[in-house]
């Protein structure tokens, strides 16, 4: 009997760290948080009637506000509650959305957010075990998002695809991924930096610029040049003005709520920004493949805990980073220490295991959901700079 039950545990193991098994739970957590938001009915805010998938109606009508020749960076009481704070570009990418009814589109927009990670993480040069863990571990961490109906799956898969196309040199489609991402989030700009660790930097450099003007100017398709003119000037006031509104769940958040400190955003995301490229001054590592995952890996951390307006469905990117750090690596007391920190923080904080009581007092007033990742960045930072990385294996 005893036997029987520890060959079913191990059969267990062998199915739950099966990524065609991960791939039908990704599906499943898109269809279920999309189902499950459209089920919870209206709520109420700021006296008027909206969905709990608002998100998803902010993105779905910029399509429709931009060939229409509307301010995309207005407020559209009457349709949705919040800023459309994206490109002229991410609005025309949302055309197969606009004419769907709402519920097979918001289902569709939170499968292709969960796919598009669960495809990138799947094609990573890793052993599948290590695949299916470092899923496992994020899994959580993407619900979150996916039930705010956000793009950081989207984005994340993306990043992490075009340093996959980079190790395969095909450059001309990974800077395309990652222009990609820019007119989604701008932040992720700080990706192009992979493109110092490989060979033919120039033409790369090239292809960054011919595909970030293409897409720039695709809106033209549809609106005329001096409205798509008006339309990044509006986004660019927009951007202005909430750069100065919040310090989000950043290292600019830690250090105020923490010590008080209130350094000008500038320089703190100078700061980073100098510590993030110091390892690139080692230019013998560009040749090592652990020195590129693991540099991929503290952009995806980097942009989110520098980016002042970072959200709980935000971390996503940063706990991907987390995850290719550690699951690739030896483990050791300190990093498992970490790791775990960030599951019960990052990940498990938002959840209802924590009391409200916790999430009110604690973990939202003091930025706990952020620490561990900062933690973890630096660390990873230490390790890049002082050449202390362990040979991965690839396959």
């Amino acid at each position: 009997m005893l036997i029987s039950k520890i060959v079913n545990i191990k059969n267990l193991r062998k199915i739950l760290l099966k990524t065609q098994t991960l791939m039908y739970i990704y599906i499943l957590l898109g269809l279920g948080a999309s189902l499950h938001l459209y089920l919870l009915g209206p709520r109420m805010f700021a006296g008027r009637e909206y969905t709990h998938y608002n998100n998803y109606f902010t993105f779905k009508y910029s399509y429709q506000h931009l060939v229409q020749n509307k301010d995309l960076y207005k407020e559209y009481p009457e349709e949705h509650w919040d800023y459309y704070k994206y490109s002229p570009t991410f609005a025309l990418m949302m055309l197969p959305f606009t004419y769907l009814p709402d519920l097979p589109g918001l289902i569709l927009w939170n499968i292709l957010n969960a796919l598009m990670l669960f495809f990138a993480l799947k094609h990573l040069a890793l052993e599948e075990r290590t695949k299916a863990l470092i899923m496992w571990f994020v899994a959580l961490e993407l619900l979150t998002s996916i039930q705010n109906v956000q793009s950081n799956g989207l984005v994340a898969g993306l990043i992490i695809f075009s340093y996959i196309l980079m190790e395969k040199d095909r450059s001309l489609f990974a800077t395309l991924l990652i222009s990609i991402t820019v007119y989604i989030k701008i932040f992720t700009a700080i990706t192009f930096l992979l493109i110092l660790l490989y060979p033919r930097k120039i033409r790369n450099v090239i292809y960054s610029v011919i595909w970030i003007f293409i897409l720039g100017f695709l809106p033209l398709l549809s609106i005329s040049y001096s409205q798509l003119k008006f339309l990044y000037s509006s986004w660019l006031n927009l951007l202005n003005w909430d750069y100065s509104d919040s310090a989000g769940l950043s290292v600019m958040g830690w250090l105020h709520s923490w010590f008080n400190i209130n350094l000008p955003k500038d320089y703190v995301i100078f700061t980073g920004l100098t510590l993030l490229l110091l390892p690139l001054l080692q230019f013998k590592n560009y040749k090592l493949p652990e020195f590129r995952l693991n540099f991929l890996a503290s952009m995806l951390i980097w942009m989110v805990i520098f980016n002042h307006k970072a959200e709980s469905p935000t971390y996503i990117i940063a706990l991907s980073g987390v995850a290719l750090w550690y699951f690739t690596k030896a483990r050791n007391t300190t990093n498992l220490i970490l790791v775990i920190l960030a599951y019960i923080f990052t990940s498990l904080s938002p959840t209802d295991i924590f009391p409200r009581f916790l999430r009110d007092n604690y973990v939202i007033p003091y930025v706990l959901k952020a620490i561990p990742c900062i933690l973890i960045w630096f660390k990873l930072q230490y390790e890049l700079i002082l050449r202390k990385l362990a040979a991965i294996h690839f396959y």
